[in-house]
């Protein structure tokens, strides 16, 4: 009896351990299966793909983003090279055209045909103004051409000149000994408080920037100093 017990029992160990080993050889199978359908081998989780950079472009120098220079600035650089008479050389020039005249205003500009020209304003001693363009390459004066006036701006103007102590001249004195370059434009005139000034405009030959003097037209203090950089 002890004997077939003790049989019994080695048959159902060795039962129970089959079936853990078919337990496990299915579990094999299974892993297997999955890798297949994979592709074979380790399974190997993608890396996420590195999203491009994109570059940010680089912003423009100027207002204008060309040659870092705005168009004013290339204006003037193209302009003044090409003006070989100074403005005293053209306001000489348009003062001799008309007889007993004195310099109020002078500007540099591009002429109709593209050559530069001094655009000057002279006037006599009773305010009777006169416009004169200057060639400025060979410093020649065309025919004056009388302004149209009425009686009280002629008054205004002789009143102007006659206060006006300080020349022309000695006013673009002033401004280029504060900054140094070329004057561009002089022009009588009075500011906010009513008093005469001269305008005086200088020209920066290292960036091309136009910086405004007023200058007092009676003891030549500089009044106001203003940089434009367009």
């Amino acid at each position: 009896m002890n004997t077939y017990r003790m049989g019994r029992n080695a048959q159902r160990t060795r039962a129970a351990a089959g079936l853990v080993a078919l337990l496990t050889a299915s579990a094999v199978l299974v892993g297997c299966g999955d890798d297949n359908d994979k592709g074979g081998g380790a399974s190997v989780t993608p890396k996420p793909s590195a999203t491009p950079t994109s570059a940010t472009p680089t912003a423009p120098t100027s207002a204008e983003g060309s040659g870092g220079m705005t168009e004013d600035q290339r204006s003037r650089k193209a302009l003044i090279p090409e003006a070989k008479t100074s403005y005293d050389q053209a306001l000489k020039a348009a003062t001799a055209a008309v007889a007993g005249s004195k310099p109020v205003a002078v500007e540099l500009k591009r002429g109709a045909g593209g050559k530069p020209e001094w655009h000057a304003k002279v006037a006599t001693e009773d305010g009777t103004a006169s416009t004169v363009r200057v060639d400025a390459v060979s410093g020649k004066a065309d025919q004056p051409r009388a302004e149209d006036e009425d009686g009280d701006d002629k008054k205004k103007l002789a009143d102007r000149l006659r206060r006006a102590t300080v020349t022309a001249q000695q006013a673009a004195a002033t401004a280029t000994g504060k900054k140094s370059g070329t004057v561009s434009a002089v022009e009588l005139d009075d500011n906010d408080q009513k008093k005469e000034i001269w305008s005086v405009d200088v020209v920066t030959k290292n960036d091309w920037n136009k910086t405004t003097f007023d200058v007092d037209a009676t003891n030549r203090k500089i009044l106001r100093e203003h940089v434009d950089r367009d």
